[in-house]
């Protein structure tokens, strides 16, 4: 507002004392200074006051003296002796006048024909008159910008332009505001005071003399102001009166700054309040119009971003004297007053550039680092984000400043690497050869400096290693990455063509890093020092990760393999993110050639030493460890993927006659996989995705480390009351060595005592602490077998091992069946390997003949037999993945150009391998049904006993334990279940299976087919087996194999020989009792079957044995009344055979034992039918 030029406006000290009522800075005020509050000092000396305090009263003597010497009060004294009431009404007439004239300037209420012009007319008139003058000119104004919707205008108004009448004016307008404030709105009369000219300053003068409604008005004021202030004169006007304001009360400039950016209005005006804005104290570090622009476009809030990138946009329309361009020329000063005085320049007041200082350089100062890199990621957003357009003296500005040499400290490493990404994102900012030459010895300082600035700025990420990983971007031509790099880096997102980085390209590819170069200095980049997620930036693992991706270092011959080595011995949790993408490309570079030109271009595995070399004091075998828990897991895990990837590669690799080294078996068993793999478990949120990605290789690999019963076992090892248990062990507790436990197994059982108190003490130890006792626990296992040994001991033994196997099994195993090789065998000094117990698991049952009857020790025995049937399967399968492709290429590279030559079908190797485990699998199957037999001894005392008695032996517990280990083994696979019964095995153990083998239900499904083979054994063995089946399992599948059995037993007597008959039927006979018992509605079938073979037999001895004559007679009665083959008391009818011992059933024809036999089965079937009724 030009307009308001000269006059004088209300300065910031004389507001706060009008603020305050401080009446003693009052008295300090100059005569004009004094003049502008007269209105609202009138009053408050006139008017009745609500504070009725002593010192209010002393102050208010002060004021009437201050007021005394002022010619001007007694017509303010004259304005207030008005009748304002009246006005008030005559002035809401007028207002509804106009309202029914459509607001045209008729007849008014409140002034009456004017004679003359307003301000003469002003002049000549009373105080009454004057308000009523002024009051319809505000009126008026008010009106209009009513009625105008939004749009500005300026309505010329001789009141108040005139320069002599404005003091006189502004006394009117405050006292009508003060007196009328129903009438006149603050915030109205301020909206009304934007259109007329020095409106700036009667708005000002008003919020003085009320100075409480400071923040109401601004609010107001910027709540109906513009979106875009620069673009309209009511902008720009609105914004010049809200600046005055804040410049008469600078306290609250920031608050009314906040109310711009909140109600996203008049975007100049929080720039221009910024550029005003004078903080008490000076930070040398950021300045404030920096961190208020930097705040709205890097902030949050996507709408104050556009809201304010809109402004930048629009105000490079405008000329060089709207705030924009203010703005721009502070920032530029700033960013020059930081240039190291070599390439600083000075900006003269007409804006042009002037070189200074000498030729000499000097670097960018430390206590300007800090504010240089906030300058450019404010130019950033500026160009990036709001689409400021530099001019030419702002790019040679920023790009001076970019390419400086920061001094070697954190935030210097900092600002080279926000410098290097704004060349990047904006490479327009090179224009020239000259420039181009700057930017490239930048870069070459860059790279020679890098070292030493991560030494002496003591940070592990360093400019050099996002060097290098752009320069490998380049190479591979991954623009996208480099974009995504710049923005994370700038911590901004920028839309950079893929296009524009086409000069940096060359320029790097080409002049600073060749392929070469890169890989060259890629391994001499030093490892980073206890590598972790906590460390952000860009690391040499990232440019190492890109280089081994595109294959550079098998390109140019380069190892990388003791780098690599390094950075996974430098490792700790949190785990990198980049670590096991490393690892995957590293291990697909040992294995895939760069090229099939080159087959050889490969990188070389890490040895096998230097893989022992990290584990050599883990799993508890002594010695503080060398390497941390993730070192070892990261190896651990490179191991496992390496040999999966080598399985998987290994038909390509055999196209290319390639034959890796595999890490041969001794090297995995000294490596405690099952230990870190615990340990793991409870880390899994510090180290990422690697737990998971080892139990994935784990259970394709070791799956006999991945049991069911391992990991509940583990539950409890590691559950809540263990650990309490542990927490109750008190720290000066007897601890017990090796030795004293080895003694006191070798003095059972006198010992039982000792021992037991050992043991329980051993109980209350971790599994890892466990380790140490390992080897006497299990050497002394056989001296358990021996009479005597407390159960308790057994037991306790059995808990102790089962802890142990959750952190060292494979190792664990091993001593174990070693330890419990029958004694004939310990002479010998046999000891098996953990290979030999992998190709042959039956081992594990040569055990010593004792440990069948010995449940605990017979409990460990399965379990470890159950795992080496697993560890057998992937041996085996590794061994076929690992000989099949080379054996198939070697044998068609041998057979080429021989005609008639056949190759072996990989089918037949994979067929041998299944036979092989089948048998293996049935083999172990039926070697534990055989140890469920009872001994002769055994049957002699279960004669003798008791009933009860043998529910109780040692022999039902181990049967409950195999029985177990079946089921498990059955529902793995059934196909085990089918061989083993199509195998057969002794019937007495039928009642057993049947019962304690819930899954043998699967044996329903190939009965039929086990029926239908020709061996007349596994026939008997099948109705057997079913009519154990039928009783314990009375489905409707059942049924329908009962029926298929009789009438397969139907069809055989039809075409068996007379011996074969008598073999068949004598064994099967009896389970037709067990098919009418569990199904009724086979009676009719079995009494029908029955007497057929009845007449079979009596047809066969009718001429040796006459009383044998009336059988048939006798089953035809049985079949059609058996309700009378039974007498009351349970006796025999008279119609049954009389008794026959068993030596005359033994002497008798065969025909005649079979048909007793049949009789019998009759009553039985009667007896058993009537009793179920």
């Amino acid at each position: 507002m030009a307009d308001s030029t000269g006059l004088q406006f209300v300065s910031s000290y004389a507001f706060e004392a009008m603020q305050k009522v401080d009446v003693v800075r009052l008295a300090a005020l100059s005569d004009p200074e004094l003049r502008l509050l007269l209105p609202c000092l009138v009053r408050m000396a006139l008017c009745a006051p609500a504070d009725q305090s002593q010192s209010w009263a002393q102050d208010k003597k002060l004021i009437l003296r201050l007021l005394s010497g002022v010619e001007a009060v007694n017509s303010i004294v004259a304005l207030l002796s008005v009748d304002f009431h009246a006005l008030e009404q005559d002035a809401r007439k007028e207002q509804q006048l106009r309202h029914k004239a459509g607001g045209s300037n008729g007849e008014s209420i409140l002034v009456s024909q004017l004679q003359h012009g307003l301000t003469l007319e002003f002049e000549h008139s009373d105080p009454l008159r004057r308000l009523r003058l002024t009051l319809s000119e505000l009126l008026a104004v008010m009106n209009k910008v009513a009625d105008s919707n939004g749009e500005f205008f300026l309505k010329s108004s001789e009141l108040f332009e005139s320069p002599v009448y404005l003091e006189e004016v502004a006394d009117v307008l405050c006292i009508l505001q003060a007196e009328l404030p129903s009438l006149l709105p603050i915030v109205d009369v301020a909206e009304a005071l934007l259109h007329v000219r020095n409106g700036d300053w009667f708005l000002c003068l008003l919020v003085a003399n009320v100075p409480d409604s400071f923040s109401e008005v601004c609010r107001g004021l910027i709540k109906n102001g513009e979106r875009q202030d620069e673009e309209s004169v009511g902008g720009r006007r609105r914004t010049e009166a809200l600046r005055q304001l804040c410049q008469m009360n600078p306290s609250q400039a920031l608050n009314i700054r906040a109310m711009v950016v909140e109600e996203c209005h008049l975007p100049g005006l929080g720039v221009a309040l910024t550029l005003d804005y004078k903080p008490d104290s000076a930070d040398d570090a950021v300045s404030p119009l920096v961190s208020y622009v930097s705040g709205l476009l890097l902030g949050t809030n996507s709408k104050v971003r556009t809201w304010f990138s809109m402004f930048i946009r629009n105000g490079q329309k405008r000329e060089s004297s709207s705030v924009l361009w203010q703005m721009r020329r502070q920032l530029l000063l700033e960013l020059v007053s930081i240039l190291p005085r070599s390439r600083s320049t000075r900006v003269s007041n007409d804006g042009d550039m002037e070189e200074g200082g000498s030729s000499g350089y000097s670097g960018l100062r430390e206590e300007h680092v800090v504010k240089a890199s906030a300058l450019l990621r404010l130019y950033c957003a500026l160009m990036g984000i709001a689409g400021l357009r530099p001019t030419d003296e702002e790019a040679e500005q920023l790009l001076q400043l970019m390419t400086s040499r920061p001094p070697a400290t954190p935030a210097g490493v900092r600002f080279v690497s926000l410098s290097f990404c704004k060349l990047l994102a904006f490479p327009t900012l090179v224009s020239t050869p000259e420039q181009e030459q700057l930017m490239v010895m930048w870069l070459s300082w860059m790279i020679k400096e890098e070292e030493y600035f991560e030494s002496a700025a003591g940070v592990s990420a360093s400019f050099g290693e996002m060097l290098l990983l752009v320069a490998m971007y380049f190479h591979s031509n991954q623009l996208s990455s480099i974009i995504e790099l710049v923005c994370s880096t700038l911590g901004m997102k920028i839309a950079i063509k893929p296009s524009s980085l086409s000069k940096m390209k060359t320029i790097f590819t080409q002049e600073i890093f060749t392929e070469q170069v890169v890989t060259a200095h890629a391994v001499r980049v030093a490892v980073t020092n206890n590598l972790s997620a906590n460390i952000t930036g860009f690391l040499p693992i990232h440019c190492i990760y890109q280089l081994l991706r595109s294959r550079a270092f098998t390109k140019h011959k380069v190892s990388i393999k003791d780098w690599i080595y390094r950075q996974l011995c430098e490792t700790t949790t949190p785990i990198h993110t980049q670590l096991i993408p490393l690892i995957d490309a590293y291990i697909n570079s040992i294995l895939t050639p760069a090229s099939k030109a080159n087959p050889e271009a490969t990188n070389q595995p890490i040895t096998e030493q230097e893989i022992l070399s990290v584990f050599q004091s883990s799993a508890g075998r002594g010695g503080r460890q060398r390497y941390s828990i993730t070192t070892q897991l990261l190896i651990l895990y490179y191991i496992l993927s390496y040999e999966e990837n080598l399985l998987a590669s290994t038909k390509q690799l055999a196209l290319m006659q390639r034959k890796p080294k595999s890490y041969s078996a001794a090297l995995m068993d000294q490596i405690p996989i099952k230990y870190l793999i615990t340990q793991a478990q409870g880390l899994q949120q510090e180290l990422g995705g690697l737990h998971s990605a080892l139990l994935r290789l784990l259970a394709t690999n070791y799956p006999h480390l991945c049991l069911v019963e391992d990991w509940v076992c583990e539950e409890e090892v590691t559950g809540t009351l263990p650990l309490l248990r542990r927490m109750m062990l008190p720290s000066n507790t007897c601890r017990y060595t090796q030795n004293q436990l080895h003694q006191a197994f070798q003095k059972l059982p006198s010992s039982s005592h000792r021992l037991m108190r050992i043991l329980e003490h051993l109980t209350l130890l971790s599994p890892g602490d466990l380790i140490p006792y390992a080897e006497a626990l299990t050497s002394s296992m056989a001296l358990l077998l021996e009479p005597a040994v407390p159960r308790r001991v057994l037991q306790t033994l059995n808990k102790l091992w089962m802890g142990l196997n959750t952190v060292m099994p494979r190792r664990l195993w091993v001593m174990t069946v070693n330890a419990l090789q029958p004694s004939a065998k310990l002479l010998r000094q046999q000891k098996y390997t953990q290979n030999d117990l992998m190709v042959d698991p039956l081992v594990v049952l040569r055990c010593d003949q004792r440990v069948y009857r010995c449940p605990p020790l017979m409990d460990i025995v399965l379990h470890m037999l159950n795992g080496y049937l697993l560890a057998s399967k992937a041996y085996l399968h590794c061994h076929l993945k690992e000989t099949a492709d080379f054996d198939r290429q070697s044998q068609s590279v041998s057979t080429m150009g021989v005609p008639g030559q056949p190759d072996t079908p990989e089918v037949t190797r994979e067929e041998l391998k299944n036979a092989l485990l089948a048998a293996q699998d049935s083999a172990a199957v039926q070697i534990l049904l055989e140890v469920c037999l009872p001994t002769s001894a055994e049957h002699r005392d279960v004669e003798n006993a008791e009933p009860e008695g043998g529910l109780l032996s040692d022999l039902r517990e181990v049967q409950c334990l195999i029985c177990c280990l079946l089921h498990q083994m059955f529902i793995a696979d059934p196909n085990i279940a089918k061989l083993v019964h199509f195998q057969g095995y002794p019937q007495a153990l039928l009642p057993l299976t049947v019962a304690g083998i819930p899954s043998i239900h699967i044996c329903l499904d190939f009965i039929p087919e086990l029926l239908a083979q020709p061996q007349l054994e596994k026939q008997i063995f099948a109705i057997q087996l079913l009519s154990y089946l039928c009783t314990q399992y009375a489905l409707p599948k059942s049924l329908s194999v009962a029926r298929l059995a009789i009438s397969v037993m139907g069809t055989l007597l039809t075409v068996l020989t007379r011996a074969k008959r008598f073999s068949f039927f004598m064994p099967t006979l009896p389970c037709l009792v067990a098919f009418c018992q569990a199904f009724p509605p086979l009676y009719d079938d079995v009494a029908a079957l029955l007497v057929q073979v009845g007449q079979v037999c009596a047809s066969d001895v009718a001429t040796k044995a006459r009383d044998i004559d009336p059988l048939i007679a006798r089953l035809q009665y049985l079949k059609e009344k058996p309700q009378e083959a039974l007498v009351p008391g349970g006796q025999s009818s008279k119609l049954t055979l009389p008794q026959r011992t068993a030596e005359e059933l033994g002497g008798a024809d065969p025909d005649v034992q079979l048909c007793y036999c049949i009789e019998a089965t009759f009553m039985d079937i009667i007896s058993s039918t009537l009793h179920g009724l």
